[in-house]
C-alpha cells in the first residue's frame, strides 16, 4: 500500500452576495493557513452564477503573494464557460507569479444549466461552440506552447509571438483533467495529463460488480487503472484522490454532531445512481483520525494513490475548516504515512 506523499484540501470559497471580500479574504486565509501546516496543495472550486468563486485564477494570482510553497490548484476549470487561449495565457501568469505552483484542473462538456445561461455567455455564437474534446485540446496546444498564429513579427516597435505569452515551463506537466467516467478517464492518459478523482463517478456497465468492494470504490479504481493503462508513464501517472473526508480528533461535541449531521443528510444519495447521468456519490467520511485511516486504507481506489485533496464540505464555518485542516495536518496525514512540507 502506498504511502500517503502529498496532502492537500478543496474548497468552494463561499461567500455573502452582500459582502463578498469577507469571504474571498478567508479563501485566502485558509490557503495561508494550509500552507503553515505543511499541507502541499490548496485548490478551488468554480462556482459561476452562484455565491462561491466564480474566479479562481483571480483568487489564486492573489494567493500566490501571500504563501512561497504550497502548491494552487482548480478543481476544476470547467472549459465551456472558458476561451482556450485567453485561459492559457492567465494560467501561464498565475504560473509566473506563484513561482511554478499553479496545478491547473479542467473538464469538458456543456455549462452547467446551459439552456439558462447560453444567452449572455454565447449571446451569437451558442449554437456553434464546440464543448468536446476538441475545445480541451486546443487549451493543451496553447499550454504546451504550440503555434497560435502563421508567425512571430514586429510591428512597428512591437515584438510579437506566435505562441501564448508569458511562457511557463514545467506548467504543462501540472495539468489535471477531472474525470468522472472510465472514457474521461482513458482520454486523460492518452493525453498524458494528471487524473484528479472525486466523490462523484458515472455509472458504467463495463466495471463487474467486485465482491466486498463498495460498488463507487470499485467504479473509481476501475478509472484509475484505466487512465494509467493510456498513459505514457503507466504506473507512474499521477492521480489524486478528493472524497470528502471530516476529521474530529479536535472538534468540539457541537462540531462533531454538526459534522455526522451533515454525512447523516447526504448519505442517502451514495446507495444508488442518481439522474439522468447515472451519478455514484462516495459517502461523506466522518470520524477520528485513526478511523478514517482505517476505513481509507479498506478503500481500493484509495490503495491506488499516493495523493489526494480531501474536499471540505461547502457550507461549514470558517472556524471549522481550521479545525479540520489543523486535523488533517497533525492527526489523519500522520496516520496515513503522510509528514508536512516546508
Amino acid at each position: 500500500m502506498p504511502r500517503l506523499s502529498t496532502l492537500g484540501f478543496l474548497t468552494i470559497g463561499l461567500f455573502d452576495p452582500d459582502s463578498p471580500r469577507a469571504g474571498h479574504e478567508a479563501t485566502l486565509d485558509l490557503i495561508t493557513h494550509g500552507e503553515s501546516l505543511g499541507l502541499d496543495s490548496a485548490w478551488v472550486r468554480h462556482r459561476h452564477l452562484q455565491y462561491g468563486i466564480s474566479s479562481p485564477v483571480a483568487v489564486l494570482a492573489a494567493a500566490s503573494q501571500r504563501t512561497s510553497r504550497i502548491g494552487l490548484g482548480t478543481a476544476v476549470t470547467p472549459l465551456g464557460w472558458e476561451n482556450p487561449l485567453r485561459l492559457a495565457e492567465d494560467w501561464a501568469t498565475v504560473d509566473v507569479l506563484s513561482g511554478g505552483r499553479l496545478n491547473p484542473g479542467f473538464s469538458v462538456g456543456p455549462p452547467a444549466r446551459y439552456e439558462e445561461v447560453k444567452g449572455a455567455l454565447y449571446p451569437d455564437t451558442a449554437e456553434a461552440e464546440d464543448f468536446s474534446y476538441a475545445r480541451a485540446s486546443r487549451l493543451l496546444a496553447c499550454v504546451r506552447g504550440e503555434p497560435v498564429t502563421a508567425g512571430g513579427a514586429t510591428t512597428g516597435f512591437e515584438a510579437r509571438s506566435d505562441r501564448v505569452q508569458p511562457r511557463s515551463p514545467g506548467l504543462a506537466e501540472r495539468l489535471w483533467y477531472g474525470a468522472g467516467s472510465l472514457r474521461s478517464a482513458r482520454w486523460a492518459g492518452e493525453q498524458g495529463l494528471n487524473l484528479l478523482t472525486s466523490s462523484v463517478v458515472k455509472w458504467d456497465p463495463e466495471v463487474a460488480p467486485a465482491d466486498g468492494v463498495p460498488p463507487f470504490a470499485a467504479l473509481q479504481r476501475a478509472q484509475i487503472r484505466a487512465f494509467r493503462a493510456a498513459h505514457p508513464d503507466g504506473a507512474r501517472a499521477r492521480v489524486s484522490q478528493g472524497l470528502v473526508v471530516v476529521p474530529t480528533d479536535s472538534a468540539t461535541p457541537a462540531q462533531r454532531e454538526r459534522y455526522e449531521a451533515y454525512a447523516r443528510e447526504r448519505l442517502p444519495r451514495t446507495r444508488e445512481p442518481q439522474g439522468p447521468a447515472g451519478l455514484l456519490f462516495a459517502p461523506d467520511l466522518v470520524g477520528p483520525s485513526a478511523e478514517l485511516a482505517e476505513r481509507l486504507h479498506a478503500d481500493v481506489a484509495f490503495q491506488e494513490v499516493d495523493e489526494v485533496a480531501f474536499a471540505l464540505p461547502f457550507d461549514f464555518a470558517y472556524e471549522d475548516y481550521v479545525q479540520i485542516l489543523g486535523d488533517f495536518a497533525h492527526h489523519l496525514g500522520p496516520a496515513l504515512g503522510w509528514e508536512p512540507g516546508r
